[in-house]
């Protein structure tokens, strides 16, 4: 599994929707069960499945998933975006 479908598949699996799409705008105001609770619940399975550790102020920066993933890669995840 990719970088990328393991991201996916966290998104998936901590939002309750299997048919859910990450893109680089997707953000909070497009899943309505992205609430506090499971953003809190989204960081901390990002990074358990990446074994990254996440800054208060990286998490508090990120507006959409394109600014996590650029957080990720800076960790050397190295998640690329399907063509």
């Amino acid at each position: 599994m990719s970088a990328f479908e393991e991201l996916q598949t966290v998104f998936r699996q901590t939002f309750g929707k299997a048919d859910l799409k990450i893109t680089p705008q997707l953000s909070a105001r497009d899943v309505d069960t992205w609430d506090s609770f499971n953003h809190i619940n989204l960081i901390i399975a990002v990074e358990e499945a990446f074994a990254v550790r996440l800054s208060s102020r990286e998490v508090s920066s990120m507006r959409n998933v394109g600014d996590l993933v650029v957080a990720l890669n800076a960790k050397g995840v190295g998640i690329d975006w399907p063509a």
